[in-house]
């Protein structure tokens, strides 16, 4: 089992990847996700009965996890009962909002919900992957950012992050220009595409054409399998935890800026004098525009002893 797998949640998962899975093993991931502590218990030939298939399909269902066989797999959804029993404030709350709720507990549903999804989300990452993104992106004569909807939202979040620092960061909002300048791209230079299905056809595209131009290509996504995935160098997957009014796609944004922020944090480390000077540049720029402080109101608001 790698790391990465080590450090993700099962249920979380198969929550998100459930319908991409085939038949039979779509049979088995839903007779865990009804029951994760009975499948940590279950022997293999009691959860392949519930299930209604083999043990050699469940076998196969676990390596399709990265699991080299069902001990381990009982063990990780053991280890994530342990924890979730923890954390059971995070399990009780419904995420079903009714028309006439009070904003108290849409509060506590909506704030519930990003907050699985991100402690999710941070435990899928492979540190190693943000890493070697991190190290090319500092280093790219060229980044090219794509992403349409609320992903188009996450991305020009980067770009305007990346570029404060100096580093020659484009967002293409636009399916048409994103594509003419993917195709310019060369080796050296770094594409990151989002798409909360992995299936955003203008996106999967412009990945393609610069992988082929040679630059590294990155996908963030929510599906590890998907086209778009397919057509990246590395896969940064996030979660999702769907409330009402707030879909799969439109619940994905705070995951994805997880994401993005720890990889433009790592470009600043980088980047340590050249993103300090930078700062300071910028915020010189700007202060005419601000309206100056006001002492005698401040010194009013602090203790007795500052005034």
């Amino acid at each position: 089992m790698t790391a990465t797998v080590r450090n993700q949640s099962v249920v979380g998962r198969l929550r998100t990847e459930l319908a991409t899975l085939p038949d039979a093993l779509q049979r088995v991931a839903t007779q865990i996700l009804e029951d994760p502590d009975g499948a940590a218990r279950a022997s293999i030939a009691d959860l392949a009965d519930r299930a209604g298939t083999s043990t050699a399909t469940v076998t196969r269902f676990c390596r399709v996890l990265g699991f080299s066989g069902y001990a381990e797999l009982r063990v990780a959804l053991a280890a994530e009962g342990g924890r979730a029993e923890q954390a059971r404030w995070e399990t009780d709350i419904d995420r079903e909002i009714e028309p006439g709720d009070p904003l108290d507990r849409v509060l506590g549903i909506v704030a519930s919900a990003d907050s699985r999804a991100i402690q999710e989300t941070a435990s899928r990452l492979d540190l190693d992957r943000i890493d070697r993104v991190a190290g090319a992106v500092a280093e790219a004569g060229r980044v090219e950012l794509v992403g349409l909807g609320s992903s188009g939202t996450a991305a020009r979040e980067l770009a305007f992050r990346l570029e404060r620092i100096r580093v020659p960061c484009w967002f293409r909002p636009d399916a048409h220009t994103a594509l003419t300048n993917a195709a310019l791209l060369r080796p050296g230079d770094v594409a990151i595409g989002l798409s909360h299905s992995g299936r955003t056809r203008e996106v999967v595209e412009v990945l393609a054409e610069a992988r082929e131009q040679g630059a590294l290509t990155v996908a963030v996504t929510s599906f590890d399998r998907s086209p778009m995935a397919q057509a990246a160098d590395v896969v940064l997957t996030t979660a999702v935890h769907e409330t009402t009014f707030r879909l799969a796609a439109l619940s994905a944004l705070h995951s994805q800026l997880l994401v993005l922020d720890l990889i433009y944090v790592a470009v600043a480390q980088r980047t340590y004098e050249r993103t300090t000077e930078a700062f300071e540049v910028t915020a010189r720029a700007v202060q005419a525009h601000r309206f100056a402080d006001e002492p005698n109101r401040n010194r009013r608001n602090r203790p007795q002893e500052d005034q």
